[in-house]
């Protein structure tokens, strides 16, 4: 245990000895009265950039496409969901749960101020407190028939946003950034989160990306040059919407009446959530030793772990071989999401297992293991079939 250790395994992501031999389970049980179907996570890695708008547009635009949507306000000491839509009543409850506030046009929504006595009472808690929170958000609302909810969180890639992805199903993330040059840095800290944790995402939203003057209509970049692009194609991501800085959008919030924002400046999105080219995340283990394949997979020294998105390594982490033992390794694999294992040579049992599992195993490898998984991802590598029915070679 770390002497820093707060012992809140649900805000951590070491591998401490008392996590030694088992895969701990956050996930949070969806209320038994509520039915969800698909659940985005609206993120950012620095405030001030829109988020929230970004959010409630969105749960805006799905709603007026015919879906029943939901905003989760997971932003918990900095709750502006409510006030967007002009919500004022509190949620109420009953012994089966609790009841989500719902907007002019049904839209459901939960937010710590539905439950505040006073809506500028500050939120002092501690990180475990808050991502407990946003958990009994989950588990103990009932959401009515929910097609699309959006998870509004808070910045960052701390405790409630390692939360959100260890306890909630998430279907995918869309980042939201500005245009200033830190937004490289931003975006990575996302991404290579969202591959920690192999969650899809899919794509960026650039706000405050211009502003187009009313009197002469000329668009004035007020952040300077957008650098989006070039980060949607270091990461391979999607640019999904670039927006301007709109005096209407923010008179619309302050005014509570988020759902009459006019345009259709998401649509782009709303067809990526319907699922026009979106492609998910898989994750490929090479047996290796150091960053090489090694000769044979249970005898490997470590495993090399790469998450890749639209056919694309986005991330990559090396964790020791825990040990050979008959049986061990495809389960200890398959427990950290493993969708495709990579190897030299492998026995038949460990095979059968994988098989079972439904992990696909490519063996014949050789060299970088880096290179092995990116040759397997653009169908250059494929399996020799040396697959061996003794451990003699």
């Amino acid at each position: 245990m770390s002497e820093n250790c707060t012992e809140s395994c649900s805000s951590c992501m070491e591998d401490c000895a008392q996590r030694k031999g088992e895969k701990p389970d956050f996930s949070a049980k969806l209320n038994e009265h509520s039915s969800v179907k698909k659940v985005i996570g609206v993120i950012s890695g620095k405030g001030g950039v829109g988020k929230s708008l970004i959010t409630s547009m969105l749960a805006v635009t799905m709603n007026r496409k015919g879906y029943r949507t939901a905003v989760l306000d997971a932003d918990i000491t900095g709750p502006s969901i409510p006030k967007s839509f002009g919500i004022k009543t509190k949620a109420e409850a009953s012994e089966i749960g609790l009841f989500p506030a719902k907007s002019k046009t049904g839209i459901e929504i939960m937010s710590i101020n539905l439950l505040l006595e006073n809506d500028t009472d500050p939120v002092v808690w501690r990180g475990p407190i808050i991502s407990s929170t946003v958990k009994q958000f989950w588990s103990d609302v009932i959401w009515n028939d929910i097609d699309y909810m959006f998870i509004d969180m808070p910045p960052g890639t701390g405790d409630v946003a390692l939360t959100v992805f260890q306890s909630i199903p998430i279907d995918g993330i869309i980042v939201v950034t500005s245009p200033q040059e830190l937004v490289s840095m931003i975006v990575s800290k996302a991404v290579k989160m969202a591959g920690m944790m192999s969650v899809p995402i899919l794509g960026l939203v650039e706000n405050m990306s211009f502003f187009k003057c009313p009197d002469n209509g000329k668009e004035y970049k007020i952040f300077g040059d957008s650098h989006i692009e070039d980060v949607a194609k270091e990461h391979n991501l999607k640019v999904l919407a670039k927006l301007p800085i709109d005096p209407k959008y923010a008179a619309a919030c302050d005014a509570g009446m988020i759902e009459l924002f006019e345009g259709d400046v998401l649509d782009n999105i709303a067809k990526t959530l319907e699922g026009e080219e979106t492609k998910n995340t898989i994750k490929i283990a090479v047996a290796s030793n150091g960053d090489v394949v090694a000769q044979h997979f249970g005898h490997c020294e470590n495993f090399n772990i790469f998450t890749a998105q639209n056919d694309k390594i986005i991330n990559s982490e090396s964790i020791p071989n825990p040990g050979h033992k008959p049986g061990f390794l495809p389960n200890f694999l398959n427990d950290l999401g493993i969708n495709v294992i990579i190897a030299s040579g492998m026995g038949s049992g460990a095979a059968d297992i994988f098989n079972e599992k439904e992990i696909e195993v490519v063996v014949g490898a050789s060299g970088n293991a880096a290179t092995a998984a990116d040759g397997y991802l653009q169908g250059k590598l494929k399996s020799s079939g040396a697959i061996c029915t003794e451990h003699q070679h």
